[in-house]
């Protein structure tokens, strides 16, 4: 299986050919992906360098002509480091293009903190109008994209990772879809984290919702899980960081009285390197962990 980062070069390269508003900025980071592409449109494959401020402004810029960018480097370049340009150069600006991830909270350890960016989902969450989508699996990715470079000109965010479920599921870039139903509680597993969810979830009469787009925030959707378990006590769990979408969570069930736990990546920084399954571990998002803390969440309410 190619990983999320090939499929996205491999689409948006197809992209480039199907649709000429399209262009893609880079900036050194996936330059290989795109190498053929580049030949073809040199035009619309713009590499500015290890400059992730100009990355983005000239993303901006592309958007006030009236192409689509698509932007691509590591989660923390994109969105932490010229997080002023995010604001200004799209926000303020009134233009809208696609911001398409890699590395997510920490995909490469070795990598270290520089790398790691836990922190992006809750950062974009002080901006406006931004759609959010966090694909679980390759197939998911590629229609997440594509629905991304089609939609008109909205602010989109795409986040990658090398963490992949077992197996697609059908996603549309809305909502959240229902895969498991019980009557002992709600839990809302995000993107790469739905297979450890299941195993950790697995026995439990709970209803398990799976998550891909998750701003604008389905609460429609939660709110109807939680009407149909009986039990308004979610769990949300998301590969960032923890908590990040409580808010949304507690704002949709704000009418009912609730009990909701948000487990994800933890605030302390973990200085050893690792691998990416000791990381999980540490944070508590495997399937042991999760379990853990799920059955002690649902125990207290008695």
């Amino acid at each position: 299986m190619d990983t999320m980062r090939e499929r996205f070069a491999s689409v948006t390269s197809r992209l480039l050919e199907e649709d000429p508003r399209l262009a893609v900025v880079l900036a050194d980071i996936g330059t290989a992906g795109f190498a053929e592409a580049a030949q073809r449109h040199p035009d619309r494959v713009v590499n500015v360098g290890i400059r992730e401020q100009l990355l983005i402004g000239v993303g901006g810029g592309l958007a006030l002509t009236g192409l689509r960018p698509i932007l691509h480097t590591f989660a923390t370049f994109l969105v932490e480091r010229p997080f002023e340009q995010v604001k200004l150069d799209f926000g303020h600006q009134g233009v809208g293009g696609v911001l398409v991830s890699a590395g997510g909270s920490y995909d490469w350890p070795s990598g270290g903190f520089t790398h790691m960016s836990p922190g992006d989902v809750a950062l974009l969450d002080t901006l406006d109008g931004w759609t959010v989508h966090v694909p679980g699996h390759p197939d998911e990715a590629e229609t997440l994209l594509r629905h991304a470079a089609s939609a008109g000109d909205d602010k989109v965010y795409v986040r990658l990772s090398a963490q992949a479920n077992h197996a697609p599921r059908a996603v549309d870039g809305t909502g959240f879809r229902t895969l498991r139903e019980g009557r002992g509680g709600v839990v809302v597993a995000v993107g790469p984290m739905l297979d450890h969810v299941l195993a950790a979830t697995e026995g439990l009469e709970v209803t398990v919702l799976y998550a891909t787009t998750v701003r604008p925030f389905d609460a429609a959707g939660l709110l109807a899980a939680v009407g149909a378990a009986g039990s308004a006590d979610v769990v949300l769990v998301e590969p960032y960081l923890a908590g990040t979408s409580t808010r949304f969570a507690n704002e949709a069930l704000e009418d009912r009285p609730h009990r909701l736990l948000g487990l994800g990546v933890g605030r302390q920084e973990l200085r050893r390197y690792g691998q990416l399954d000791e990381h999980l571990a540490a944070h508590g998002l495997d399937p042991h962990g999760l379990r853990e803390r799920i059955v002690g969440f649902l125990a207290a309410r008695r």
